[in-house]
């Protein structure tokens, strides 16, 4: 008697289900970095040039607008070393060292001093030339016309010295106030945001909207009074050291510290606002388009 064959086919294993790859931390990190808020702020910081752009600014700074404010302010019987001390939160001891670098006096006016208040004067608006190009390069503009842009930097120009005649009249009367330091806090943070937020539409001739540079206004003023705090804490013993390390000249390396740091300020100020209100334009345009389709 036959036995009967049985003509079914073994029943294959169940596949197995397949692990996805497992990535280095390195890996992960990278994943996660492109296409991040922080890539595209560093390709900013790239696109203006950040390391050249804020040292040509402090630079700029100290051989054109210092030396204009002090021959001014001497003329004017103003102490340029109080408002410099009062920027910096200087101690007693950093105040003093101020107050012996900053020892102006002018006995006339001749073609020396005339010469020197021109090319101060025309170096002041090549700070504010570099201004605008922060700004054109952080929005990706391309540069007005020399004749509009000069113009335009030297109405910056001007009104930034009426801004800071204001700002420091307006500041010592505010620090007599018990609450002086909170008042000067709520007021300088609006009352940069304001300037800034009217500099960046100006040097850029409206051709980003009032809108586009509300977040690098903000950013900037935030900044800013950042730079103001670490001022407090590091630049009145940075002056002090540096003053009995290399003589009267070491005050000068702490203030073209801080005159970078100014434009370290600036820099990142539009670009981190120029920077958010693209990735914004492009998420409200992703979020629209299904809508449309």
């Amino acid at each position: 008697m036959e036995r009967d064959t049985d003509d079914t086919e073994p029943l294959s294993p169940a596949p197995r289900a397949v692990k996805p790859p497992i990535r280095s931390t390195s890996e992960a990190w990278r994943a996660r970095y492109e296409g991040s808020f922080a890539q595209d702020f560093l390709r900013g910081l790239a696109a203006v040039d950040f390391g050249d752009r804020i040292i040509i600014f402090g630079a700029c700074l100290l051989l054109s607008v210092l030396p204009l404010i002090i021959v001014l302010s001497a003329y004017a019987g103003h102490h340029i070393e109080d408002d410099i001390a009062q920027h910096l939160g200087l101690s007693t001891k950093g105040d003093h060292v101020v107050e012996g670098l900053f020892k102006a006096s002018v006995s006339g006016f001749d073609l020396a001093v005339f010469v020197s208040l021109l090319l101060s004067f025309v170096g002041t608006i090549a700070v504010a030339r570099s201004v605008e190009v922060i700004y054109e390069r952080a929005y990706d503009h391309p540069p007005l016309g020399r004749a509009i842009g000069w113009l335009r930097c030297l109405v910056w120009v001007v009104f930034v010295a009426a801004i800071v005649i204001g700002d420091a009249a307006v500041g010592k009367t505010l620090r007599d106030d018990p609450a002086g330091a909170a008042v000067i806090s709520v007021v300088e943070f609006v009352g940069f945001a304001l300037f800034f937020w009217w500099s960046i539409h100006f040097l850029l001739a409206g051709r980003e909207t009032w809108r586009a540079v509300l977040p690098a206004a903000i950013a900037t003023s935030g900044f800013w009074l950042g730079l103001g705090v670490f001022a407090a804490f590091y630049f009145s013993s940075s002056i002090v050291s540096d003053s009995k390390t290399y003589g009267p000249i070491g005050v000068t390396f702490t203030l073209v510290t801080w005159f970078v740091a100014m434009g370290a300020v600036l820099t990142l100020g539009a670009v981190f606002g120029a920077v958010w209100h693209r990735r914004k334009a492009k998420s409200t345009e992703a979020g629209a388009s299904p809508a449309n389709s």
